[in-house]
């Protein structure tokens, strides 16, 4: 299982928000690119970085941020946020990300999801970010109707990379993530799941680790290896991706 940090953006630094409420915020560094670095040298394989004001604008709002982010490091790097068309994605991909998440458009525009990963195999990611497991968008501030599941179903046969599961009632929280939802979700679907929101301790990564097998491939951290309640190396090596 990857142990995947996180970075989320807000007017050009790092911050975790608690349930997804852009005013509840901390502002953990003012460096993204020297926190990533951080990270690097930490052990991570995969960075996971998140353009939170873009999540609500609908468009990319943190470019300069991501563009330094890029160039400080090495590992590959995953985005959300504000990514709604084609030329979005191209020009995120066009800076090095390894990789582009898309979220909200996933919910309201399923094709571009299919034309997207027509045009660039193996890069497109899905985020489903659910509250009491309905799918909501738009920076986490609008709740729709449909369930993850369902949502998820859609990009069965398209080629997606991978689904970032994302329970927000525990995002921030430190209170453990929603296993239950997370294994159902992975057991739905055939696309490997990368489980978010609430990780709080290596327990918290262990439980995920049981539920391997039912296609849950990966986990984010944020809070919790900010505030030192994880340490990201003793995660890395728990889940044997190093030692």
């Amino acid at each position: 299982m990857l142990v995947i940090p996180a970075i989320d953006l807000k007017n050009g630094v790092c911050v975790r928000l608690e349930q997804g409420l852009m005013d509840k915020d901390t502002v953990f560094n003012d460096n993204p690119a020297e926190q990533a670095l951080a990270w690097q040298r930490q052990g991570a394989e995969l960075l996971h970085i998140v353009d939170l004001d873009g999540a609500f604008a609908g468009e990319p709002k943190n470019r300069s941020a991501i563009e330094a982010i890029i160039k400080a490091i090495s590992i590959p790097a995953q985005l959300g946020g504000g990514i709604r068309d084609i030329a979005t994605i191209e020009a995120y991909l066009s800076l090095g990300l390894s990789r582009v998440i898309i979220g909200t458009a996933a919910q309201r525009n399923p094709e571009l999801v299919r034309e997207a990963c027509l045009k660039f195999p193996g890069r497109i990611v899905v985020g489903i970010d659910a509250k009491n497991g309905m799918v909501a968008v738009q920076g986490w501030a609008e709740l729709t109707d449909i369930t993850a599941v369902e949502l998820a179903r859609k990009f069965e046969d398209c080629g997606v990379a991978a689904i970032i599961y994302t329970d927000i009632s525990r995002d921030g929280m430190l209170q453990g993530p929603n296993l239950e939802a997370t294994k159902a979700l992975a057991e739905a679907v055939n696309i490997p799941i990368i489980a978010s929101g609430g990780v709080s301790s290596l327990q918290d990564i262990e439980n995920l680790m049981a539920i391997e097998q039912s296609g849950v491939s990966g986990v984010i951290t944020g809070k919790a290896v900010y505030t030192g309640a994880i340490k990201l190396a003793e995660a890395i090596a728990l889940t044997g991706r190093q030692s």
